[in-house]
């Protein structure tokens, strides 16, 4: 176990996975995924076994599975070792472990860490202090709201907040171009309302607001957001039927649903679609009609946008909430209005697939994905992807076993475990040292040998 090793885990999701960790865990399995993170190296069951441990108070063994991890002095280790330390109440050592030195001080990124760890640790005054030098940072700001949430330092924390908020209001005041502080507006805001002074944010963000000292969306929402809270509607309404409808619009819309006036939203939001037809109103509205299970609604309200490009398509936005409802997402998918996914046609074959396996249909589903099989996935392990969906975990095991690459081994691992030979998932699995040549050698393949000219340039593209 090295470093190098460690970070390639963390940056690929190396090794058992996160999915396939939970997957143990779900089944019960705590003592394999121990035995996964002693034996194998594997970070990630290092890391859920040491959770799972200290939430059930067996502090002694976490420390002991964390420890070869943190023993090479790998941060992300060092941190969860700490971590640990903290909830055994060895709170100075857990401080010890991880105190950022002078020169580490200089890091945003290792003072936030640190000062979330203190806030944990009962010093907050602490942590205050250490963000200090960094509130020049908006998102430092951001951090400091809100480590220190419930902590009865709020008028600290507004007084450090308010003249970030007043060098914002002067900086947009003269030039609208630079709105790089403009979220400590939003933070005054939500630091008054969180004291109770919910009428004075409303009043100082509002204020903004009418003298344009916003030039971003997120100013806007969170005003809106504020609103909606505190039941001022009337206002609310003021902004979203102006030229700010775009921005907040579904919010006000929201608010009279959060109310019990789920006919007057709609209304709403079909008159702005008759007015103005923007996709984002349609989006919301669709979404919302799916939600009460109006699925004709929402298709018809939808359809314009089936044709549409990237995030402004309207399908998949009601495709994915029927993955655990097959049947109607082959109505979806079946309806006469529904279009292929613009740029993505082929998706809509997986998802029938997809659907016709929820629903025991296996040969059905194999038969759509190998008349349009996709470029990214070996069609054998979309096959037994497809046969396990159904229910058919022995014949999708075949398959895989069968195979025996790298993907069908991780495939595998999954099926196995639903199978109860969660054991011989994880002797299947393949190791990370056979992860990394397998990607070392698709990288290699993807990147022939051109040779280049004198001045070092290719002879090819990309040059």
């Amino acid at each position: 176990m090295n470093t190098d090793d460690l970070s390639w885990q963390a940056g690929n999701c190396g090794g058992l996975s996160p999915r396939a960790v939970n997957l143990l865990l779900e089944h019960g399995h705590l003592d394999l995924v121990i035995g996964a993170a002693e034996e194998r190296g594997e970070w990630f069951c290092a890391e859920r076994a040491a959770q799972e441990l200290c939430r059930s108070g067996g502090f002694v063994r976490a420390l002991k599975v964390m420890e070869p991890f943190a023993a090479v002095g790998w941060s992300p280790a060092l941190w969860a070792k700490a971590d640990i330390l903290l909830q055994a109440g060895r709170t100075d050592e857990a401080l010890d472990l991880v105190r950022p030195d002078e020169e580490s001080c200089s890091s945003q990124y290792v003072c936030r860490d640190f000062a979330e760890l203190l806030v944990r640790a009962g010093r907050v005054d602490e942590a205050i202090e250490l963000l200090v030098p960094h509130l020049p940072g908006w998102w430092i700001r951001s951090v400091l709201v809100e480590i220190t949430e419930g902590q009865g330092r709020d008028e600290r924390v507004l007084k450090l907040i308010a003249p970030h908020a007043e060098a914002a209001r002067r900086a947009l005041g003269k030039d609208r171009r630079d709105f790089s502080d403009e979220g400590a507006l939003v933070l005054q805001a939500q630091m008054l309302e969180r004291m109770g002074r919910a009428d004075e944010a409303i009043g100082v963000l509002g204020a903004d607001i009418a003298a344009e000292r916003s030039g971003t969306q997120n100013t806007l929402t969170a005003y809106a957001e504020l609103l909606a809270r505190h039941g001022r509607l009337d206002d609310l309404r003021e902004l979203a039927t102006g030229q700010h409808a775009h921005t907040v619009l579904d919010i006000f819309a929201g608010a009279l649903r959060d109310r019990g006036r789920a006919e007057e939203a709609e209304t709403v939001m079909r008159e702005a679609i008759a007015t103005d037809n923007w996709v984002g109103y349609r989006a919301w509205l669709s979404s919302v009609l799916l939600q009460d299970g109006r699925l004709d609604d929402a298709i018809t309200v939808a359809e314009p946008g089936f044709s549409l490009y990237d995030c402004s398509n309207l399908l998949a936005p009601l495709v994915y909430p029927l993955f655990d409802r097959p049947e109607e997402l082959l109505y979806l998918l079946d309806h006469p209005l529904t279009v292929p996914h613009h740029g993505h046609e082929e998706f809509q074959c997986w998802w029938r697939a997809f659907a016709l396996a929820r629903l025991g249909r296996a040969e059905e589903a194999i038969a759509v994905v190998e008349t349009h099989p996709a470029p990214w996935t070996d069609p054998r392990i979309a096959r037994a992807d497809l046969l396990s969906t159904a229910g058919h975990l022995a014949s999708a095991a075949a398959e895989l076993q069968d195979l025996g690459t790298i993907k069908a081994r991780e495939a595998l691992f999954e099926i196995l475990v639903k199978q109860g030979m969660a054991p011989q998932a994880i002797a299947a699995h393949p190791t990370v040292a056979e992860q990394r040549a397998a990607k070392q050698q698709a990288a290699e393949a993807k990147t022939p040998s051109v040779p280049d000219r004198e001045n070092g340039y290719s002879l090819e593209p990309p040059f």
